[in-house]
C-alpha cells in the first residue's frame, strides 16, 4: 500500500514494512544530510504547523526538517488563529487543506487530532496527543536501529508513568518485533484500550508483551531502558504519585540490573535526578541525546513519503 496521502496519527495503523519504509528513509536522509547532499524533495510544498501544546523538539525538528526538505513550514498558535476564537478543528483544517500540502498538530486531546484527521484532505501528522506520540517513537526506534544495528530480537523496557510515549512504545517497537516490557506501580499502568489492542499485535508480529509492578524485573535482560517524566506538562505535582514513581527512577543500579551493553533513553525534556539520574543521562550508556536528533530525521523520512 503506497504511503504518500496517508495519515500518521497512530502507529498501530501501519504493518511493519510500512515503519520500516519510513525508518529507511530517515537514515537514508540522515546520510544525505551528514554529507551535506542537498535532498530537497518536498520542494514547493508547505507545512502546516498547529501547536496546542508549545515544544522545542517538536517544533525545532519539523520546521528545520521541512527546510531542509526544501519546503516551508508555517507555526500556528491558537492565540494566532482563528481556532483561538472559536473556529472549530474541522473548518481549519478544510481551510488549511486548501492551503498547505500537509498538516502537523500537536494537542492536548487525541480527539483533536482525530478530527483534524476526518475533515483535512491532505496527511495530517500527529506531533503530540494526550494518547499517543507516533513521531517520538519513529525516533527511538531509528536510533535504537543505529546503536543495535537491528530492531527485531531486542528488549525493551519503559519504566515509569505510562502515558502516551509508552503507549507508541508498545505499538511501534511490538510492529517493528521487539518484545516490549512496561515497569510501572499500580495505578500508573497502561490503559486497558491500549493494552488490549498491542496485545493483538504481539500476537501477531510473535513478540511478548508484559506489564509488570517492579523496576527491576522490568530491565532484565532488556536491551534499551527508556523512561519519561513523572510530571507531563501542565500536569500538577502530586506527592503520592512522585512517592509511588521514585522506585522506577532509572540509575546505575537500575542499569546494572539490565544487560551490561544497554542503552539508555528518554525522549526529553528530563527532569534530571527525578526519573533519570544525571550519573545515567551523561553515562556512556545514554543515547538521549542521539534520539533527539533523531527527530529531526525520522520526521524528514515521515514528511517526505506522506507529501
Amino acid at each position: 500500500m503506497r504511503l504518500k496521502g496517508r495519515n500518521f496519527v497512530d502507529l498501530s495503523d501501519f504493518e511493519r514494512f510500512e515503519l520500516r519504509r519510513f525508518l529507511d528513509t530517515a537514515h537514508d536522509l540522515k546520510r544525505k544530510q551528514k554529507r551535506g547532499e542537498p535532498h530537497e524533495l518536498l520542494k514547493g510544498k508547505s507545512l502546516a504547523m498547529i501547536f496546542m501544546k508549545s515544544s522545542t523538539r517538536t517544533r525545532v525538528s519539523f520546521e528545520v526538517g521541512m527546510t531542509q526538505l526544501g519546503g516551508h513550514a508555517l507555526y500556528l498558535q491558537p492565540s494566532g488563529t482563528q481556532l483561538g476564537r472559536g473556529e472549530t478543528i474541522g473548518d481549519t483544517a478544510q481551510v488549511l487543506s486548501r492551503y498547505c500540502d500537509a498538516i502537523m498538530a500537536r494537542v492536548y486531546s487525541h480527539d483533536e487530532i482525530m478530527e483534524l484527521a476526518e475533515h483535512a484532505t491532505v496527511p495530517v501528522i500527529n506531533g503530540l496527543s494526550d494518547l499517543l506520540h507516533p513521531c517520538q517513537i519513529m525516533a527511538d526506534m531509528q536510533t535504537i536501529d543505529e546503536h543495535k544495528g537491528r530492531l527485531e530480537g531486542l528488549k525493551i523496557a519503559y519504566v515509569g508513568d505510562s502515558n502516551n510515549v509508552s503507549n507508541s512504545i508498545m505499538q511501534g517497537c511490538t510492529i517493528m518485533g521487539m518484545d516490549v516490557t512496561i515497569g510501572s506501580p499500580k495505578g500508573y499502568t497502561p490503559p486497558e484500550k491500549i493494552l488490549k489492542k498491542t496485545t493483538e499485535l504481539s500476537k501477531k508480529y510473535h513478540t511478548t508483551l508484559e506489564v509488570v509492578n517492579d523496576a527491576k524485573e522490568a530491565v532484565k535482560n532488556a536491551d534499551v531502558i527508556y523512561t519519561d517524566t513523572f510530571f507531563s506538562m501542565g500536569q500538577e505535582r502530586d506527592k503520592a504519585k512522585e512517592e509511588a514513581l521514585m522506585p522506577f527512577q532509572v540509575n546505575q543500579a537500575l542499569v546494572d540490573a539490565a544487560k551490561e551493553d544497554v542503552i539508555v533513553m528518554h525522549c526529553l525534556p528530563a527532569h534530571r535526578d527525578e526519573e533519570l539520574t544525571s550519573e545515567v543521562m551523561d553515562g556512556p550508556h545514554s543515547v538521549v541525546f542521539d534520539q533527539a536528533e533523531n527527530r529531526l530525521h525520522a520526521q524528514k523520512g515521515i514528511m517526505a513519503l506522506l507529501i
